[in-house]
């Protein structure tokens, strides 16, 4: 372990895969926690139903930062109903023994990845499975509600909108 971090989020951390952004990205996924500061956005080129490309930004922690590389790493090339199907539980698994307060760090990735898909069959006219939608909208109340609890500041609001 580095510190209070196991080696595979340290590698990820100080060598980030797949970082920046897609221009013409076929889908893209936003989520912020505004308690904790971590923002993500995925985005991802589909191709025959795979994922043929994905990127991440992640303004966030040591922990935010590598789920993010991971999760691309682990669907970066598998079908959309693979990584509909990859949870934060997965990433955890993979990124090993996280301190409890960063496991919501995984929960992030997992909803930004959903969200760029949910994006992307959208735009698609795609038939939204059940569960995606379901996740898409306690995505939607999640930020509503904290943001109602915790009054978003001018600031918070321009960094999640113009992210």
């Amino acid at each position: 372990m580095n510190g209070p971090y196991p080696k595979e989020i340290m590698e990820h951390f100080k060598n980030p895969k797949n970082i920046g952004t897609i221009k013409d990205a076929d889908g893209i996924g936003k989520v912020g926690n505004l308690v904790c500061g971590d923002v993500m956005m995925f985005y991802i080129k589909v191709d025959k139903n795979k994922i043929s490309d994905i990127k991440f930004q992640t303004f966030g922690c040591v922990v935010a930062i590598a789920v993010s590389s991971m999760l691309t790493e682990m669907v970066k090339g598998k079908t959309l109903n693979y990584a509909i199907k990859t949870t934060s539980k997965d990433i955890l698994k993979k990124s090993g023994k996280v301190p409890t307060i960063k496991a919501h760090c995984s929960v992030l990735a997992a909803d930004a990845l959903h969200e760029a898909i949910y994006d992307y069959m959208l735009k698609q006219k795609m038939k939204i499975p059940a569960g995606l939608e379901k996740e898409h909208k306690r995505i939607k109340k999640n930020l509503e509600n904290t943001e109602k609890k915790h009054k978003t500041t001018k600031l918070e609001e321009e960094l999640l909108n113009n992210f």
